[in-house]
């Protein structure tokens, strides 16, 4: 499956890591994280992280900032044309997931998967409390 997504975005010269923080960051209240927070949410070393933001600032889609208020923060902001860039690659992606997943699976299941993963959103969330999701 992430294979048919690499490929999609590949074809427009985006890594499927690169789309990912772009996503990330374009989702973000004034399209900036903190760059601990951004690896985090997408599971990958803070290193990682550093050496895919490196590629997007040479592209112009995101700038480094430091955090105010504390000299070692440091956010990832999407630039504008970053915006521009998220917004042309998000169909491309979409269609990618949809013919990956979506379209090898009935609505019926569709929606159990989504009552599972939110139940696994909440035992994580009230961890501890697993038993009480139910």
């Amino acid at each position: 499956m992430r294979q048919t997504m690499e490929e999609a975005l590949a074809a427009h010269d985006v890594g499927f890591g690169e789309y990912e923080l772009l996503s990330m960051l374009s989702e973000a209240p004034g399209r900036r994280l903190r760059m601990a927070m951004l690896a985090d949410l997408v599971v990958q070393s803070r290193s990682r992280v550093s050496h895919t933001a490196t590629r997007l600032e040479r592209r112009g889609w995101v700038r480094r900032d430091r955090a105010t208020g504390d000299g070692r923060g440091v956010l990832l902001v999407l630039t504008d044309e970053g915006r521009c860039t998220v917004e042309a690659l998000a169909p491309v992606h979409v269609e990618s997931v949809r013919h990956a997943l979506l379209d090898h699976l009935s609505r019926e299941e569709l929606l159990g998967y989504g009552e599972l993963m939110a139940r696994v959103v909440r035992a994580n969330r009230n961890s501890g409390q697993a038993a009480d999701v139910r």
